[in-house]
């Protein structure tokens, strides 16, 4: 017996995670070009931005995780735009048996994995329901996100050091 609850006191906490509620907080799809009256056929050309944001919330082991993307289309070519669509993307996870210290990169890696594939699909169904073909987000490697926010943050604090200095 005594063999049992050593082993299991040297086994890492089961992680859980769930979702337990996901919702669009603010979206914004601004056709620019059927507001100018255009049409025809035009190849854009996308420029996505992604931030991710996540806050511990008032109840225990709860955590809203929020994916923001910026999408800005315009003619391949020339500078006009075709739509500007902004979106804030939010879940709500329970999440327990994550050391402290890995918890940040928990929530900003692990939870935007489990929304991205509904984010796509609202992203696809406005973009086609604007006139245009569905726009299909190639997946993200939130981990490879995270680093480089990271390692920009790190550069940041060097140079605020060197110019204090």
């Amino acid at each position: 017996m005594a063999e049992t609850d050593a082993a299991a006191a040297q086994q890492p906490p089961q992680i859980q995670m769930r979702v337990l509620g996901q919702f669009i907080r603010d979206m914004s799809f601004e056709n620019v070009m059927a507001q100018r009256g255009a049409s025809g056929d035009v190849q854009p050309d996308v420029n996505v931005q992604v931030n991710l944001d996540a806050k511990k919330r008032s109840t225990e082991n709860q955590y809203e995780v929020a994916i923001k993307l910026n999408i800005t289309s315009k003619a391949k070519g020339m500078d006009d735009v075709l739509f500007v669509f902004e979106i804030d993307y939010c879940g709500i996870f329970h999440v327990e048996g994550v050391p402290n210290e890995q918890l940040h990169p928990f929530l900003l890696i692990e939870c935007p994995r489990m929304l991205f594939p509904f984010l796509r699909r609202i992203v696809s169904d406005i973009t086609r329901d604007g006139g245009y073909p569905p726009l299909n987000l190639d997946n993200i490697d939130f981990m490879a996100l995270y680093r480089s926010e990271l390692a920009r943050q790190q550069a940041a604090a060097q140079a605020e050091q060197k110019a204090d200095a």
